[in-house]
């Protein structure tokens, strides 16, 4: 790293929360609990391609739209309505990877801002970040709902740098997902991919600035 991150900015959905639990409630309403990733594959999608032509919605929304796609002739033990509130409301439910809260409490202590940036609500990242006990570590959160633009184009990270009063390059994008960390890399901030589950890094994104095992472990490695 050239520079000491003044902010580390967290992606929310599953950098910081861990969707497994959502499978169980597709398995709830009868549907298969592998359509999960399916579903949620599907919604990155169609933020991304609204971003693309200039549009943007909330995630909710297309979470909601996207579920009936998903769910239309599955055999559900329930009306279709009724399954798409239990799933989305599987979200209020969430839970922090195990690695979080003491990494979040590392990186505090060492003098680090701390901010979230997700494509979904801010909401959603409050009542998460309350549920693990972390929620007064963070100054802010962020939300694209504000930006205007989805991640990873540039306008998201703007949005994050201009709120927070730093440059990009001062800013440290935490994120699982190698697209948010290629789109924070183009927009010039640093960035670490945390990566859990030790899956090869695509080639076609631009290289993270560090790779980490979870939160505890970027809080070693930019201690100093």
């Amino acid at each position: 790293m050239t520079v000491r991150p003044l902010v580390v900015v967290f992606d929310v959905n599953e950098t910081l929360s861990d969707l497994g639990p959502m499978g169980g409630r597709f398995t709830e309403v009868g549907a298969p609990p592998e359509l999960s990733r399916v579903w949620f594959a599907g919604v990155l999608r169609d933020g991304f391609a609204l971003t693309a032509v200039g549009a943007c919605e909330p995630f909710a929304m297309l979470a909601a739209d996207s579920l009936r796609t998903v769910l239309h002739g599955v055999p559900l033990n329930r009306d279709v309505d009724a399954a798409v509130d239990h799933v989305m409301g599987g979200f209020a439910e969430l839970r922090v990877h195990p690695d979080v809260p003491d990494g979040i409490r590392a990186l505090r202590a060492a003098g680090h801002r701390l901010v979230t940036l997700t494509n979904g609500a801010v909401q959603v990242a409050d009542r998460l970040l309350t549920g693990a006990g972390v929620r007064d570590e963070f100054e802010r959160l962020l939300s694209v709902d504000d930006a205007g633009v989805w991640k990873p184009a540039e306008g998201a990270y703007a949005y994050a740098a201009r709120t927070c009063g730093v440059e990009p390059a001062e800013m440290l994008l935490v994120a699982v997902h190698p697209w948010d960390i290629d789109g924070a890399r183009r927009a010039g901030l640093q960035a670490a991919w945390v990566n859990r589950t030790g899956t090869p890094y695509p080639s076609c994104f631009t290289a993270p600035t560090m790779t980490v095992s979870g939160l505890d472990d970027l809080a070693r490695r930019i201690r100093t």
